[in-house]
């Protein structure tokens, strides 16, 4: 049985080792008496505490970290534990060691997870401003956290002040890195350019702070003397370096010796998860601490799908289930009723708000410097506010080794609580972040001019999209006149925390650290090939790496940053091998439908039936027949005009099929736009016939059709001969021609025709380019410009479909 005996250094709890699991109740024996069974209890108690605190604070937008500590504080003496049966039943004494040790193994483990995750060279890439806001954050919370020591000091004086200067100033000054990607995602900021300064400043931020952590506990667990505090510091450098140039390279030896596509070998994972071990004790046989020597194992971990099993196979048990273990660990050793003076609260208060105002005012001060807006600097200033791991272990550690008191160690962890529990809701009072669109007119097709650079989108999801995007730019014609700028985004799916989701690799340097490092090197290699062949395009491949959930936001955004007038996206669904159509994945259709939705230029989606022999269209004049099936409103105009473009290509045969009322019963259209409509969609026809005329490889025809039956008809008729059918998305435009098409269209995000063209009822089996063109109110507003040398009606004659004006707007939400 357990005993307990009152020490004059403390309290001795004793216990029979053989009391682990219980034999029973039906045997008299209570369950609580034993390790396993009470264990169990408390780790499902502080489970189903967080999870209802998280539920609970989702509407406060709060991150997990903070329903966690909260969850240990009622838990704990501040609240539950203040009935003394209470503490005494599920909380004794006793029990601590095993719940400290099982809590700590977790951490181990997280922050291994935390190293391996975190792209090392992204320090490198970050630049000046990143470093320089990272360096002015710190530098008046620690500042505030010398002060706050002094004060302590005073008021207890035992313990060097020193060690809690650096303890005080470290938990004050650092920034969570983890836990702010979190409330960047819950933002949506995190694809912003201010999320990913953000996250830039904040892994700055921790790098800097694991440093400072390792001297703060050498200080604290030697402060008799400085050169043993020497010896630990120069020690634990010699293990960094150990694992940088011994350790790395046996690992990626062993990754090497992986083939690509098939699992990593489970021997080698025990290998790692016996290493993360090995190292945690060395740094704490060191007298560093056992997390530094888990965190720069992971640290050292190669980027590449062997780290990605790992988070994968780890995550979930670890971070799900242990982590909240020790945080609320942190809140049960947390006794609010330790603060008694009136002026302690003060002082707690003063805290809060100074360390706030130093982190806001530092960082705001650089913003300010590089020019960056108000609104986004005072926002960057309050997210660099976040707290999280590193304020807790320094807290852990500070309160093990003395240099905390009950009270002192209570105010810091209603400091880090609360300065973090602030951030999102203050953070979406104060920053709006609306869409600033980038000042560049020609969003659309139509709106570029025949003599001048077209800028182009195409977004890959496999090698298998390749081989037709490719085929499709080279029909497109670039020329000296007319040159093609082409920006190849490659999307992968982020797999892992939401740490990671902030890397987004620019060029083929950076995809080379991607998850999926092999695809990108093949397709990227396709593209340069394909510019090396063909004269007057430039591509500059890029490679994305996010959640299903905002990968639209990233092609959004690149779209937006390059200013390009068309994105290309491929369809959810691929082609099999007997030449249907089959889901790939069913959330490439969402990431479609939000780019649709919030692109800000026009788009295309890409039903990839296969479209070949285009690289040599010049060379040997095979050709492509495509169709264009025109029934009026701006998407019809801009597939036109896309269409335009190709028909120049010598090896391209154009069609012009426009669908025309075959009777003059319909009702006459009343409203003004409907009639400007018309105009336009008349006059665009006149160029065409007008260019037909003179060249054989574009044809004309009209057919004359009087609802959507005759009209699904008239195109299952027409000749097996094309290879690309071009058709308008028709959203926001009314046609009798085309009503009742939608309604029972299985996909209608590439409109009633283009679900037609795609389906497994229709003959022929060739690709479909559905073409929605951009209708923002920013263009009709530039557009709209008497006498500048873009407004399209004086450039009309020099420029064929350049017919800008619009239909009322399709009621997309804009970005």
């Amino acid at each position: 049985m357990a005993e307990s005996a009152n020490q004059t250094e403390g309290v001795i709890v004793c216990y029979a080792p053989t009391m682990i699991t219980t034999n029973g109740i039906w045997q008299g024996d209570n369950p609580l008496d034993y390790s396993l069974p009470l264990f169990v209890l408390q780790l499902t108690l502080v489970v189903v505490t967080t999870r209802i605190l998280v539920f609970a604070l989702k509407p406060l937008r709060q991150p997990h970290v903070i329903s966690e500590i909260l969850g240990g504080i009622i838990l704990g003496p501040s609240v539950l534990g203040r009935n003394k049966k209470f503490a005494s039943t599920i909380f004794p004494l006793r029990s601590v060691l095993v719940l400290e040790t099982i809590a700590n193994v977790g951490l181990l483990y997280f922050l291994f997870l935390v190293g391996v995750e975190m792209d090392i060279t992204l320090i490198k890439r970050t630049g000046k401003k990143a470093v320089v806001i990272a360096i002015a954050g710190m530098i008046l919370p620690f500042l505030i956290g010398v002060f706050f020591a002094f004060v302590l000091h005073e008021k207890s004086g035992f313990v060097r002040l020193g060690t809690l200067i650096l303890f005080l100033g470290v938990s004050l000054s650092v920034t969570s890195f983890s836990v702010l990607a979190r409330i960047l995602a819950e933002l949506k900021l995190l694809n912003s350019d201010m999320g990913r300064l953000a996250m830039s400043s904040a892994l700055i931020n921790d790098m800097c702070a694991w440093v400072l952590l390792a001297v703060a506990i050498a200080l604290a667990a030697n402060q008799d003397t400085s050169l043993t505090s020497l010896w630990v510091i120069l020690s634990s450098l010699v293990f960094v370096v150990f694992c940088v140039y011994v350790v790395r390279p046996v690992i990626s030896w062993v990754i090497q010796r992986t083939p690509e596509g098939e699992s990593v070998n489970e021997v080698y994972i025990c290998l790692i998860l016996t290493g993360v071990m090995i190292s945690a004790f060395i740094t704490d046989a060191l007298g560093t601490h056992s997390v530094f020597g888990a965190f720069v194992f992971g640290l050292v971990i190669p980027n590449g799908p062997f780290g990605i099993t790992l988070i994968e196979r780890m995550e979930d048990f670890f971070t799900g289930l242990l982590l909240p273990l020790f945080f609320a660990i942190s809140g049960l050793k947390t006794d609010v009723s330790s603060i008694k003076d009136f002026s302690t609260w003060a002082i707690l208060a003063a805290v809060i708000v100074l360390a706030c105002a130093g982190k806001v005012a530092g960082t705001l001060l650089v913003t300010i410097y590089y020019k960056i807006p108000f609104d986004d600097g005072l926002t960057l200033g309050l997210l660099m506010n976040a707290k999280g791991l590193i304020e807790m272990i320094v807290l852990n550690v500070g309160k093990d080794q003395k240099v905390l008191d009950d009270e002192a160690f209570a105010l810091m962890v209603i400091v880090a609580t609360v300065m973090t529990s602030i951030i999102s809701p203050i953070v979406t009072t104060v920053y709006k972040p609306a869409k600033k669109f980038a000042p560049y007119k020609r969003r659309t097709i139509q709106q570029t001019k025949q003599d001048d650079e077209f800028r182009v989108l195409v977004c890959v999801h496999t090698p298998k999209n390749v081989p037709t995007i490719i085929n499709l730019l080279e029909a497109s014609h670039p020329t000296k006149k007319s040159p093609m700028c082409t920006y190849v985004l490659h999307l992968v799916e982020l797999t892992g925390r939401s740490s990671a989701m902030l890397i987004v690799h620019n060029g083929q340097k950076s995809s080379r650290s991607s998850v999926h490092r092999t695809q990108s090197d093949h397709i990227i290699h396709a593209f340069e090939n394909f510019q090396q062949n063909i004269g007057f395009i430039s591509i500059n491949p890029l490679t994305a790496i996010s959640p299903y959930s905002t990968m639209n936001e990233d092609i959004c955004q690149v779209a937006e940053d390059k200013r390009v007038a068309f994105i290309i996206i491929p369809f959810h669904k691929q082609i099999t091998v007997d030449g249907g159509l089959e889901t790939a994945n069913p959330a490439l259709r969402t990431i479609n439908q939000n780019v649709l939705a919030n692109a800000p230029c026009s788009v295309g989606i890409l039903v990839d039936r296969g479209l070949t022999g285009s690289t040599r269209l010049s060379v040997n004049h095979t050709g492509h027949h495509v169709a264009v099936l025109f029934f009026g409103g701006p998407d019809g105009r801009e597939a036109l005009a896309y269409a335009w473009r190709m028909s120049e290509h010598p090896g391209i045969n154009l069609t012009v099929v426009r669908f025309l009322p075959g009777e003059t019963g319909h009702e006459e259209e009343k409203e003004e736009e409907e009639d400007r409509d018309k105009e336009m969609d008349a006059e665009i026809i006149s160029q065409i016939r007008a260019r037909a005329s003179g060249d054989a490889s574009i044809v004309y025809k009209e057919k004359f059709v009087n609802n959507g039956q005759e009209t699904v008809a008239t195109i299952r008729s027409m000749d097996a001969i094309y290879d690309l059918f071009i058709v308008g998305r028709g959203e926001g435009y009314t046609s009798p021609l085309t009503a009742g098409l939608t309604d029972w269209s299985e996909c209608p995000e590439i409109g009633g025709i283009g679900d037609l063209l795609a389906s497994a009822d229709f003959a022929a089996t060739c690709s479909v380019l559905v073409v929605q063109q951009y209708v923002g109110a920013e263009v009709l507003g530039e557009t709209a410009e008497a006498g500048t040398p873009d407004s399209p009606s004086q450039q009309l004659p020099d420029r064929p479909f350049d017919l800008v004006r619009r239909t009322s707007p399709r009621g997309l939400t804009q970005p």
